[in-house]
C-alpha cells in the first residue's frame, strides 16, 4: 500500500497514557479516566493509547491500582476503539530482559483483556529484541507495529532507518511507526524520512513525535505531505511542551482539504475541557521542565524522562542541580555508544548522569544497570562504547554479543512457584515478574487490604506557579547573609531524638545534615537515620538518598576491598555499595527496606 495520494489522516489520541506520562509524571488515576470514555469512544480515533510504557510501573508504585484492572475497565468503557499500548520487546514493562515464554504470556493476555494495537520498540533498535514480542503480537490476531526509535547521532542514517523498517516488516509489521520520544525531528527532515520509508515498505507509516521542541506538528504536516496518513496526538489540555501536538489544533489544520480527519471539533472541545479540569487535580506534579524548549535538541532528553526526571531529583533534595544533569547526558549518552534516549536506556543514561552529578566524579558509582548494558545485557548498542567506562564497570568481563533473551531460561513455572498464593491468576504473576519486590509488597497489601495509594499533594501558588506541598519535598527559602543572597532548600528525611530534628539542607545541590531544635513534635517516618557519622574508611556510607534493596554481607563476615557490600536503589535504579577496605564485618546497621542517606555508617569494616 502506497500512502502517498491524499486520503484521510488517521488519530490516533494518547491522554490516557503518554499525555499524562510526560507532564505528570504519569500520575492520573483511572477514576478520572472512566467519566470521559463515552464521549472518547464516540468520537471515531484509529486508536486510543491506554496502557503500557510507565504506566504499569506507576499503578503499581503510586496508585495501588491493578493495572490489569484498570485495561480491563478502560477495555469495557470503550467498546467501539481499537486500544493501543507501547510495548517494549523482550523488555516488556519491566526493566530487564525477560525469558520468550514470558514475552509470549504477557503479550498474551495483554491481548486478551483488550488490547487490539501494540507497538513494540527495542531502545537500541536491536531488532533481535523484537522478534519474539512481533510472533506472539501475529499469534494473538492483534496489530504489530514495528517501531524505529529516532534518535541523532553520528550513527543514525536515513539508510539505518529505512533497513530497519525493511526488516521489521519481514518479520510481519502491519505497520511501522516512527517514534520520535524526544522531539528531535525537524520538518523537513521528517518529510525525507517518511518519503523514504514509504517508497521502501508497503505498510502504513505512523508518526509519533512529542512537541518538546516545538516542531512536531510542523514535522506532522510536512508527515502527511510525504504520505504518512497516522498521527499521534493529545487532546489540547495535555497537549504541547514535553507531551505531544494538540488533537483539536491537528483537526482544524487538515479541515476541508483532501486530508480531513472527519472528526469532530466540537465534540473534541468538550473532551478538553473535562480534562482541563482533570489537569488541576494532579498540579502538584507539574514541572516546569516539561514546557516547550528547543534546547532538547542538544540534551535529547524525551518528555516522560523529563517529568520522571525532575520529580526524582526533586526526592534527591537537588532540583536545583538538574540544569548540570542535562548537561551530562548528552556526555553519558556518547560513553554508551549513543543509545536512543527511550525507557530503558532514557533511564539508565538518566540516573547515571544524576549521579555523575551528584556525587561530584563522573562514574564514581556506577549503576548496575549501566553494568548490565556494558555487559551485553540489553543488546547491541548502536556505536562503540568508551573503553576507560566499561573497563571502569566491569572490569575484564566478557561482553556477550547474543540476543540476551537466549541465555534466559524459561521463567513463568519458576515465577509462579515463588509468588505462590499471592497471585490470583496469571496477570498477577506477570505483575510480579515485572517488579518482583514492588509487585510482591503489591500483592501481599492486596491481600493484607492494606493498599493505600499516594496522597495527591496540594499545590499551592508561588511566585506565578504552582508547587506541592507534601511530606519529602524541600521546602525553600531565600536567606540574605552579609548581604549575599541564597536559596535553600530544607527536607526532613533523619529521624528526632527529643525536641530535635534531623533535616537535611541543601546549598547547590549537595546536602548537608544540620539539628534544628524543634518547637512542635516530630514523628519519625520509617526506619531511617539515627546512624553515626561516616569517619573511617572502615565506615560504608552511600553516596545518594535511597532505600536498602539488599544486604550482602553479615557481621563476622570477611570482605575484600571493592567488594559489593550491600545494593542501594535510587531514582529506580540499583548500586552496588563497596567496601573501601579489606577485613572484617564488624557491625550492619541497615536493614532490606531502610531509607539511608549519604554519610551515614551503614556498615562498619575493620
Amino acid at each position: 500500500m502506497n500512502e502517498a495520494e491524499p486520503s484521510s489522516v488517521k488519530i490516533s489520541d494518547v491522554v490516557l497514557r503518554d499525555g499524562h506520562q510526560s507532564l505528570l509524571a504519569t500520575r492520573m488515576r483511572t477514576e478520572d479516566m472512566l467519566p470521559i470514555c463515552a464521549k472518547l469512544d464516540a468520537i471515531g480515533f484509529h486508536s486510543l493509547e491506554v496502557w503500557g510504557g510507565a504506566t504499569f510501573d506507576a499503578c503499581v508504585r503510586f496508585l495501588k491500582e491493578d493495572p490489569w484492572e484498570r485495561l480491563q475497565s478502560l477495555r469495557e468503557a470503550l467498546p467501539g476503539t481499537p486500544l493501543q499500548m507501547l510495548l517494549r520487546g523482550q523488555n516488556l514493562l519491566g526493566y530487564r530482559h525477560y525469558a520468550d515464554d514470558v514475552v509470549e504470556r504477557f503479550v498474551a493476555r495483554s491481548a486478551d483483556n483488550g488490547i487490539d494495537i501494540f507497538r513494540v520498540f527495542d531502545a537500541l533498535n536491536d531488532l533481535r529484541n523484537l522478534e519474539t514480542a512481533m510472533k506472539a503480537v501475529k499469534a494473538s490476531g492483534k496489530h504489530a507495529q514495528g517501531t524505529i526509535c529516532y534518535t541523532v547521532s553520528p550513527v543514525h542514517t536515513r539508510d539505518m532507518y529505512v533497513e530497519q523498517a525493511k526488516r521489521l516488516v519481514d518479520m510481519g509489521a502491519d505497520s511501522i511507526a516512527i517514534k520520535d520520544m524526544a522531539g528531535l525531528l525537524t520538518p523537513y527532515a521528517t518529510g525525507e524520512l517518511v518519503q523514504a520509508l514509504v517508497e521502501a515498505v508497503d505498510v502504513p507509516i505512523h508518526l509519533h513525535a512529542h512537541a518538546t521542541s516545538g516542531l512536531a506538528s510542523l514535522s506532522q504536516m510536512k508527515a502527511i505531505e510525504a504520505g504518512c496518513r497516522h498521527i499521534d496526538t493529545c487532546i489540547s489540555a495535555f497537549a504541547g511542551g514535553t507531551s505531544h501536538p494538540s488533537t483539536e489544533a491537528m483537526v482544524a489544520a487538515f479541515q476541508d482539504t483532501p486530508y480531513d480527519t472527519g472528526l469532530d471539533l466540537v465534540a473534541l472541545k468538550e473532551i478538553g475541557d473535562y480534562f482541563r479540569e482533570v489537569r488541576k487535580k494532579y498540579a502538584a506534579f507539574e514541572s516546569e521542565y516539561t514546557r516547550e524548549d528547543v534546547s532538547v535538541q542538544i540534551w535529547q532528553v524525551p518528555g516522560g524522562m523529563m517529568s520522571n526526571l525532575a520529580n526524582q531529583m526533586k526526592e534527591q533534595n537537588a532540583l536545583g542541580r538538574i540544569q548540570d544533569v542535562f548537561d551530562e547526558i548528552p556526555k553519558v549518552r556518547a560513553d554508551l555508544g549513543y543509545p536512543p534516549l527511550v525507557t530503558p536506556t532514557s533511564q539508565i543514561v538518566g540516573t547515571q548522569a544524576a549521579m555523575n552529578v551528584l556525587t561530584g566524579e563522573r562514574y564514581k558509582s556506577i549503576t548496575n544497570e549501566v553494568k548490565r548494558y556494558l555487559l551485553g545485557g540489553y543488546g547491541q548498542p548502536p556505536a562503540e562504547v568508551n573503553a576507560d567506562v566499561r573497563r571502569k564497570a566491569i572490569g575484564n568481563e566478557s561482553v556477550d554479543d547474543g540476543r540476551p533473551a537466549d541465555h534466559i531460561k524459561p521463567e513463568m513455572a519458576k515465577l509462579e512457584q515463588e509468588i505462590g498464593y499471592l497471585a490470583n491468576n496469571e496477570e498477577d504473576v506477570l505483575t510480579f515478574a515485572m517488579f518482583p519486590d514492588l509487585g510482591r509488597e503489591y500483592l501481599q497489601g492486596r491481600r493484607d487490604g492494606t493498599l493505600v495509594a499516594e496522597p495527591i499533594p496540594v499545590a499551592e501558588a508561588s511566585g506565578g506557579a504552582s508547587r506541592p506541598v507534601s511530606e519529602g519535598v524541600p521546602t525553600e527559602f531565600v536567606i540574605d547573609v552579609h548581604g549575599e543572597s541564597y536559596e535553600v532548600q530544607i527536607t526532613g528525611v533523619g529521624s528526632g531524638s527529643g525536641r530535635k530534628r534531623r533535616v537535611y539542607l541543601t546549598l547547590d545541590g549537595m546536602p548537608e545534615e544540620v539539628v534544628f531544635e524543634a518547637k512542635d513534635e516530630f514523628v519519625q517516618e520509617g526506619k531511617s537515620g539515627g546512624r553515626a557519622k561516616a569517619s573511617s574508611p572502615g565506615h560504608v556510607t552511600t553516596s545518594m538518598p535511597g532505600n536498602i534493596v539488599d544486604v550482602l554481607v553479615a557481621e563476622g563476615d570477611s570482605v575484600k576491598e571493592g567488594q559489593a557490600v550491600l545494593i542501594t536503589e535510587a531514582m529506580k535504579m540499583e548500586t552496588e555499595v563497596q567496601a573501601r577496605i579489606s577485613g572484617t564485618v564488624k557491625a550492619v546497621h541497615v536493614a532490606k527496606g531502610d531509607r539511608v542517606t549519604p554519610g551515614e555508617v551503614l556498615v562498619e569494616i575493620e
